[in-house]
């Protein structure tokens, strides 16, 4: 009996003092984008005509263990038991090492990109214009672009050809080979800013030169200047979220619903507590997002009726439902606004549901 109680003092410290390369998600605050959060409206419209609103549209988050956290084999058990947490391998949400600053640099970019692209889709799908463009998303470090480029820029034309998309970029710099000139034609950051300040289009112009280096990247060599294009936009009125200590793109649907609501009149969710979560582009296709359990969990806890699930998270979503809450499967911003035509009115017996099949 001794040596068997040592034995079991012996695994009980191996199991507290031994880390493991894992992470715990567990669910995460949920906001509604109709309302305030921390005393102020989460969306604020200036300049155009809104509407009040009633119910909910929440957005769902997820809470992870940091990226120095050692967790140690007691917690990963105690995790793997638990019901509404989920163990996951550390490098599922730090990949590459990557460090707690970098995660957060990371998704902080994510979360603004959201915001961008909601109010877009919002916008495309009241028909109200929004103007784009393609700028310098972000300049690589030691590289020929360094100084010369720079984030925020405009570009216009890649050696005199029109620049439409962010994929032309690359494609007119890699016409080119290693160590050949390549002139951009942009409005630079600053001008931009100044103009859009002022309600005004940029219209000044200038030209950049910059010598084109081979790539490092594994597979087929080509010529690069160092940089990512993007897109920006410019909306006829003013529409800021404020949501702050939240990072990801997840939240984009919510937020695109939420800015619709509030630009038309009547309810969408005809006072529902309506949860959900996607990621949504300048088109209005809803994509994937992680941790779809945590979510359904936390919005249920917190009394949502029905969540708007993205379609390629139906089937891991389905598998374990929350008591109490329909799932509701949505591939694009208008995909949502039929289900929550719906809802309001009551007919929610052909709702396209979520099943374990997708």
């Amino acid at each position: 009996m001794l040596a068997s109680t040592l034995m079991l003092i012996a695994l009980l410290c191996a199991g507290v003092f031994i880390p493991v390369p894992y992470s715990e998600m567990s669910p995460g605050p949920t906001v509604n984008t109709l309302g305030e959060h921390d005393g102020e409206p989460v969306l604020q419209i200036s300049g155009r005509k809104t509407y009040s609103t009633s119910g909910h549209l929440n957005m769902t988050t997820v809470r992870v263990t940091s990226a120095d956290y050692k967790m140690n084999l007691v917690e990963a058990v105690y995790g793997w038991l638990a019901h509404d947490n989920k163990v996951v391998p550390h490098d599922t949400l730090y990949p590459d090492g990557k460090t707690e600053e970098e995660s957060t640099q990371e998704n902080a970019e994510e979360f603004s990109q959201s915001q961008e692209s909601a109010k877009v889709a919002a916008l495309k799908e009241l028909d109200i214009p929004v103007k784009s463009f393609v700028i310098v998303s972000t300049v690589v470090k030691d590289s020929p672009a360094e100084g010369v480029l720079h984030a925020g820029d405009v570009i216009k034309a890649v050696d005199g050809t029109t620049v439409k998309e962010p994929a032309d970029v690359a494609e007119l710099v890699t016409e080119h080979k290693a160590g050949e000139k390549v002139t951009f034609t942009i409005v630079p950051a600053k001008e931009q800013a100044a103009a859009e300040k002022a309600n005004k289009t940029a219209t000044a112009t200038q030209d950049v030169t910059i010598t084109t280096k081979e790539s490092d990247d594994d597979g087929e060599k080509r010529a690069i200047v160092g940089i990512s294009a993007g897109t920006d936009h410019t909306f006829p009125f003013t529409i800021d979220i404020k949501l702050a200590d939240v990072g990801g793109p997840s939240a984009g649907l919510m937020f695109a619903l939420g800015i619709y609501d509030k630009l038309t009149p009547g309810s969408l969710t005809g006072g529902k507590f309506v949860a959900g979560t996607g990621t949504i582009d300048d088109d209005g296709k809803v994509g994937p997002i992680g941790g779809i359990e945590m979510k359904t969990v936390g919005a249920r806890d917190k009394g949502a009726q029905y969540f708007l699930t993205p379609a390629d998270n139906c089937s891991a979503a389905a598998e374990d439902v929350p008591g109490g809450l329909t799932l509701v499967k949505v591939n694009t911003i208008e995909d949502a606004l039929t289900s929550l035509e719906d809802i309001r009115s009551g007919d929610t017996a052909d709702l396209p549901a979520c099943t374990t099949k997708g």
